[in-house]
């Protein structure tokens, strides 16, 4: 019997140093274990009963061993134990359990436990013939996620506990309620197999959730060289970029996201190498930033979200600014805020059918936007403003810019004076006020020539000692335009 517990106590010691995963009993002889099964590369899940959509994962959630050591193990007595798991059926849990009692018949009389754990995590998968994509069921569907109480295991394992090493009906107890375990009412689910999985839960996202935390961890335990300062730092302490995996240490990266975010370019919170797209997530941006950077981040990127939404549009009023959702085919919003009704095209008041009103200075602007827009564009606008308005615009403006090429405005009044030909002495159309055409100042009535030939005057130089001469504007005779 010594014998027995010092076996006992050398495999129990093994196994702790083994694996992280092992988790002894503080009192008695057993403990817990939980086993990642090996996947095959590129594994993939997909929901019974949705459309079809893949999911790769690397890791699936551990099945859980329990086991407690009889007194008489290894030499006469199989380990009491029980499997459980999320993700796999009672029927695929109960096949394993039968395959670790034949492993257990194969090796009486030896420790069993480290085969037992090989088994389940390296060659499981195959055993069970589970292959790329795995089916999981849908939150509610009752086909494998059959929950049972393990009431014979618990009863085994508690009786175990509970037995006197050197009483012989003790040990005659044991071996009955192992018996028991594996006589069944369903003879092809075992009371030993147990399923964790509450049937109301979604259990993909628990299996996702599960991929992505135990990824982080093998992340975390490697070293990296960050690109920017060159460093090896472990992934601990390090930010990879979910779409395109480059690494960077969080001590770059947090005062290249403060920076953006400060410029407010939250939209630009991507991946430093050049060229590359990736966007950081909001969960990594949150890890790195303080709070104060991180809700106007928050708030930049909401709006910046908006503004790309074509049924989104913004309260004119700027004392309000509300975000306000536009109905289809209609161009009158109502800001729920403030309740002002307004024009989503021209952000003045709401004016139903009319036109938008458009300011004389913004005609060029318009004029250049109706020239270059396409066929459809131009459409748009002549619905808009209206095709008068359009062709009103266009007129004008091109009429503007003759006159700014072709004409001088009048320094009394501001009307356009064209000079066809004649001396540079002007005589405005419509206040009868003398100007020189070259410098627009105004000349005397009495003697408006004597501007011409005084040295004092600017265009003297000009005229007579060929500074910026033009023979055109020097020609003027004694007749009046």
């Amino acid at each position: 019997m010594s014998e027995d517990r010092e076996a006992q106590e050398d495999e129990l010691l093994a196994l702790a140093s083994i694996y992280e995963e092992f988790h002894r009993e503080e009192a008695g002889h057993g403990g817990e274990i939980q086993l990642c099964l090996e996947l095959p590369p590129d594994f993939k899940i997909i929901v019974k009963g949705e459309k079809k959509t893949e999911y790769n994962v690397c890791f699936l959630p551990p099945a859980v061993l329990n086991f407690e050591l009889p007194a008489d193990y290894p030499s006469r007595s199989a380990p009491i134990f029980t499997l459980s798991s999320k993700w796999m059926t009672r029927a695929q849990m109960s096949s394993l359990c039968r395959r670790l009692d034949e492993l257990w018949d194969e090796n009486q009389g030896c420790v069993i436990l480290f085969t037992w754990i090989q088994f389940i995590k390296e060659e499981a998968m195959e055993f069970l013939n589970i292959q790329s994509p795995l089916e999981v069921l849908k939150a509610g569907s009752k086909a494998g996620v059959e929950h049972r109480k393990p009431d014979g295991a618990v009863t085994a394992l508690t009786q175990c506990r509970n037995q006197t090493e050197n009483t012989e009906e003790k040990k005659r107890e044991v071996r009955k309620e192992r018996s028991e375990l594996h006589l069944s009412s369903a003879p092809h689910l075992d009371p030993r197999a147990i399923l964790l999985m509450d049937p109301r839960a979604n259990l993909l996202p628990q299996l996702l959730d599960f991929d992505e935390l135990q990824l982080q961890r093998v992340f975390d335990g490697k070293v990296f060289s960050c690109a920017i300062c060159f460093a090896e730092k472990l992934g601990s302490i390090c930010l990879c970029f979910k779409e395109c995996q480059h690494v960077y240490c969080k001590a770059c990266m947090t005062e290249y996201f403060q920076i953006q975010i400060r410029d407010g370019n939250v939209q630009c919170l991507t991946c430093p190498e050049p060229k590359c797209t990736s966007l950081a997530t909001p969960h990594q941006v949150k890890q790195l930033v303080d709070e104060e950077l991180f809700v106007r981040y928050d708030r930049l990127l909401l709006q910046s979200s908006l503004d790309l939404m074509a049924d989104v549009v913004y309260c004119p009023r700027q004392s309000c600014g509300t975000a306000v959702m536009v109905e289809p085919d209609t161009t009158m919003g109502i800001c729920t805020a403030c309740q002002y009704a307004f024009c989503t095209l021209c952000k003045l008041g709401y004016h139903g059918l009319s036109n938008c009103k458009i300011p004389a200075e913004e005609l060029r602007s318009l004029r250049d936007e109706y020239l270059s827009a396409t066929t459809e564009g131009k459409k748009f606008m002549e619905q808009r403003f209206g095709k008068r308005v359009i062709q009103k615009a266009v007129e004008e403006s091109f009429s503007r810019d003759w006159l700014n090429d072709n004409c001088k405005c009048c320094p009394r009044c501001g009307t356009n004076i064209q000079k066809v030909d004649g001396c540079n002495k002007m005589t405005c159309t419509s206040c009868k006020r003398y100007f020189c055409w070259l410098c627009r100042d105004t000349l005397g009535k009495g003697n408006p020539y004597s501007h011409f030939t005084n040295p004092q005057s600017p265009c003297f130089n000009q005229l007579f000692l060929g500074v910026d001469f033009d023979e055109e504007d020097a020609f003027w005779s004694d007749e009046e335009d």
